[in-house]
């Protein structure tokens, strides 16, 4: 495809216009684009597709547009770390984007948490060897090789007292863990999870404050509990996703495999999921729909997925994963914002991207971000 053509395919799909061939004719062109890379240096080129998966607003994707979005959001996430650099040293249209100070030392998040025992004391995992970190009744704590914690039951205990552990992280950290039923938890950053160091026969639960990812080890015996805000939610073994943060008015639960019950705190009032469905609970009332799981998992494959999200919350969560502080005037908290950038970017990086909309724009000073039209 000519670079004359891609600009004004790029141009039609932002507005919505795209007939079908069209359509088909872009999915194409970026499948291929790898090859086509060197013939694609355009300046009007460059620019046009950075504006169009950064800041494409979703109510112009609808249709096969929203699928196209979709499916090629992995390849459209390289495409914008391509152009962004090139945008930055050949365009000269964007003045605003230039002109963000550098932040090369603002990194973002990291394997980092802290271990509490139930005794009190605390293990920094990020300043501690790989190894056997610690024992208490019958289950070894170690880090293992790839960083994540593993408990190991190594000897039963019968129904000796629970001991509760508690690892929590950081903003800008993040952990893995592997629990003694073999349930595996991901924590997203300022976040933390309380557990027993193991389980009583007959009921397996867990407390969480922020946001994780569970994949729970089946057990027919021994149903499965997370503890979140004002919410219970009870699972045999499955794949779920919990944002609980107490910054944010909602907690989030969606569903990838398997089926849960959420349930207010000692009400009756509960919510039923099935795969590809989210649970969404504000002021004790539960509103369940539909939901890519991609996107609601994306944080777990170090990716920022923003659909028509609030900037208000997309700033918070760069808040967390970055240790930055934001401020963000109230009548920009609302204005919806659609666009895919990696968490593996230095905070420069991710926030020139969002500039490229030419809707958003920030000024930093040291670890504070002040957001701006």
């Amino acid at each position: 495809m000519e670079n004359k053509e891609a600009k004004e395919l790029l141009i039609k799909y932002k507005v919505g216009i795209c007939t079908d061939e069209e359509l088909a004719m872009l999915e194409s062109w970026y499948l291929n684009f790898e090859d086509e890379a060197t013939n694609l240096i355009s300046e009007d080129v460059i620019e046009a597709k950075a504006k169009v998966w950064v800041g494409l607003p979703v109510h112009t994707r609808i249709g096969k547009a929203v699928r196209l979005w979709r499916r090629i959001a992995v390849a459209a996430s390289v495409v914008v770390c391509m152009t962004v650099s090139l945008v930055y040293y050949q365009s000269t249209k964007d003045q605003a984007v230039n002109d963000l100070p550098s932040l090369a030392t603002i990194v973002p998040g990291g394997n980092k948490a802290v271990l509490t025992l139930a005794d009190g004391s605390k293990i920094d995992l990020n300043n501690v060897s790989k190894g056997t970190l610690a024992n208490q009744s019958g289950i070894t704590i170690t880090k293992a090789a790839d960083g994540q914690l593993v408990y190991t039951v190594v000897e039963s205990k019968g129904k000796e007292h629970a001991q509760f552990n508690t690892i929590e992280t950081p903003r800008g950290g993040y952990y893995q863990i592997s629990l003694p039923d073999g349930t595996k938890v991901w924590l997203n950053a300022s976040s933390s999870l309380t557990y027993p160091t193991s389980f009583v026969a007959g009921e397996r639960k867990v407390n969480l404050k922020g946001e994780a990812y569970f994949e729970v080890a089946h057990d027919k015996e021994a149903p499965f509990k997370v503890a979140s805000n004002n919410q219970v939610i009870t699972v045999l073994g499955t794949h779920f996703n919990v944002s609980a943060y107490t910054d944010e008015n909602r907690t989030v639960t969606t569903l990838l495999q398997g089926k849960v019950k959420v349930q207010l705190n000692d009400m009756d009032a509960y919510a039923e999921l099935n795969p590809g469905e989210q649970s969404i609970l504000v002021n004790r009332t539960f509103k369940v729909g539909k939901v890519e799981n991609d996107d609601a998992i994306a944080w777990k494959n170090n990716v920022f997925v923003f659909d028509n999200e609030e900037l208000g919350s997309i700033m918070r969560k760069i808040s967390r994963w970055y240790d930055v502080d934001v401020v963000c005037p109230p009548e920009m908290e609302k204005m919806p914002f659609a666009g895919t950038v990696s968490r593996n970017k230095n905070i420069e990086q991710a926030l020139r991207i969002m500039e490229l909309t030419g809707t958003v724009h920030f000024k930093v000073e040291g670890r504070r971000i002040t957001v701006m039209p």
